[in-house]
Formats: C-alpha cells, sequence, structure tokens
C-alpha cells in the first residue's frame, strides 16, 4: 500500500505544482504581481505555521542555523524566486514558466559544484547545463527585434528565479538547523511574505486587499493553501522515503500538467518550438545525472513493476 501511495502523492504534488503556475496566469488578471506574490505566501505561512506549532514540539527558531537557514529560504527561494516568477509570468504562458522553472535542478547541480563542490559537473555534466539553458533559450523564442519584451524578458526574469533557488537550495546545504525541512519551509515562507511585501511597496504597486471574485479567490486559495502548504509537506514527505533524484523528476512532470492545463482552461498556445526546447531540457538533466539515472532507473522501474 505505501508504494501506491507514494505513486499518488507523487503525481498530486506535480498536479498542485503545474496547477499554480495557471492559477498565477488567473491573479495576475486581478492583482499587481508582486502584491500577488505577497499574498500567496501569507496565506501558506498561516497554515504551515499554524500546522507546525500544533503538531511539533520543537518548531520555533532557535539557533544562528535556523535564522540563517530562513534568509536563504526566505529571502531567495522564496522572496526573490517568486517576485521574479509572478513579475515573469506577466509575459509568458503557464507552459512556458513551468518548462523554464524546471531549470532548478540542473542550476542547483551548478551552484553546488561551484559552491561546495560536486561529481556531478564533469565535462558531460557541463554539457548538460549548457543544453539545458540552450532549451530554455528556445523556449524563450527570442524575438532580435524585441529581446527586452515579450516572452524573452518573462523566461528572462522566471530564469533569474531559478538561480535564486538554487542559491537558496545550496546554501542551506552549508548550515544545520534545529527544526525540521516542514517547520523551516513554513517560517521561511513568513518571513518571505514580509520581504515581497515591502518590495510591492517598494516598487509603488497599488496597495489592495484580496479581491472578492470567485476566480480571485480560488486561485489565491489554491496557490496558498494546495500549491504551497500541501505541496511542501507532500514533498517532503516524498523526499524522505523516495530520495533526492527520484523527487527530483517532479520537475519533469510540472510542466506537462501546467501546458496541458493551460491550453485547456486558458486557451494557452503551445508552440513546437516550446516543445522542442523542454526536449532538450530534459537532455541536458539526462546528461547531468546520467550516473544517477544508471542507478536510480532501474530501481524505479523495479518498484513501478511491483505496483501491478
Amino acid at each position: 500500500m505505501s508504494r501506491y501511495r507514494d505513486v499518488v502523492l507523487f503525481f498530486t504534488l506535480a498536479f498542485l505544482w503545474g496547477g499554480s503556475f495557471v492559477a498565477i496566469e488567473v491573479g495576475l488578471d486581478y492583482y499587481p504581481p508582486v502584491l500577488y506574490a505577497a499574498y500567496r505566501f501569507d496565506v501558506a505561512a498561516l497554515v504551515l505555521v499554524s500546522y507546525v506549532l500544533l503538531t511539533e514540539s520543537g518548531p520555533i527558531p532557535r539557533t544562528r542555523g535556523d535564522l540563517a537557514a530562513i534568509g536563504f529560504s526566505g529571502g531567495l527561494s522564496v522572496a526573490a524566486n517568486n517576485s521574479l516568477l509572478f513579475i515573469g509570468q506577466q509575459y509568458t504562458t503557464s507552459g512556458i514558466a513551468s518548462i523554464t522553472y524546471s531549470l532548478v535542478p540542473i542550476a542547483t547541480a551548478a551552484v553546488a559544484a561551484a559552491w561546495i563542490g560536486g561529481s556531478d559537473l564533469d565535462a558531460r555534466g557541463t554539457l548538460g547545463v549548457v543544453l539545458a539553458f540552450v532549451g530554455v533559450g528556445l523556449v524563450a523564442q527570442p524575438d532580435p527585434a524585441n529581446l527586452a519584451g515579450g516572452v524573452t524578458i518573462g523566461v528572462g526574469l522566471i530564469s533569474v528565479g531559478v538561480m535564486a533557488v538554487a542559491v537558496g537550495s545550496v546554501g542551506l546545504r552549508t548550515v544545520e538547523t534545529s527544526f525540521s525541512s516542514i517547520a523551516l519551509t513554513g517560517w521561511a515562507m513568513l518571513f518571505g511574505a514580509l520581504l515581497i511585501h515591502g518590495l510591492s511597496v517598494g516598487l509603488g504597486e497599488t496597495q489592495q486587499l484580496p479581491v472578492a471574485e470567485p476566480p480571485a479567490v480560488g486561485s489565491l486559495l489554491f496557490l496558498g493553501v494546495l500549491s504551497s502548504a500541501v505541496a511542501y509537506t507532500i514533498y517532503f514527505t516524498l523526499l524522505d522515503r523516495l530520495g533526492a533524484f527520484e523527487i527530483n523528476l517532479v520537475s519533469y512532470v510540472v510542466p506537462v500538467v501546467a501546458t496541458v492545463a493551460g491550453a485547456v482552461l486558458l486557451a494557452e498556445p503551445v508552440t513546437p518550438l516550446t516543445v522542442v526546447g523542454f526536449a532538450v531540457i530534459v537532455t541536458g538533466f539526462a546528461l547531468l545525472k546520467r550516473h544517477a539515472i544508471a542507478t536510480e532507473v532501474p530501481r524505479i522501474l523495479a518498484r513501478v513493476g511491483g505496483l501491478f
């Protein structure tokens, strides 16, 4: 039963994270982008911090390592990343944004190799990183006459956000914490939400209360509760059970969910170049993680075979 449960949780996570890109597109019709990102994490922090306070015995940050971890995660992975993602999605479709975001495991491996040393970044691994960024270039569909606008600027902003996630994730590896990953995520969301609100004010966005129209309420609740608080709880549960390699595979299911949902629900176009770019990114990931693939894929296939 646990094997079936893990499969269900894996695809639930892919659905929630894939759907988040569509929910962002919907909510951008009602909010300035950075304020919308702030509201997402207001809701997420309220849910997740309440959960850890009620269920964990030591959820309060107590050490310098705890504060450093909250700084890395809340400042980079939450605040910088999501501010850029929400601004960037004004210029892209859900599918393009999610495909660009699939760079996260690749960018994290590259940052880890540069910062703390990593075994993945040999010559073939480096080629994989290069290929991945070439794939993002294809997805961006750059127009030489308009490099500072359109899809190109959106993909560029999201790519910078991806690098913020990578630096934040690797930074977390350099500190020791005294509480659980879920507690860390809750406090990071709270800290990140405060930073994003400050950025929204600093950018001069119109400050408004949450909108009561059903699409706005639904998209915000989906983002804050399901694709943030619930999804990250699922993520850390599966990370403990499956390991980093298997859970990172969700990054390549999420774009499929987001692209299909965007096409069906929002009539977003899907171009052949977008599909080719995604294939190139996946090829880059395969090169970078070829040793892990050789080791883990037979085990995954055996596990899947055991379900039937």
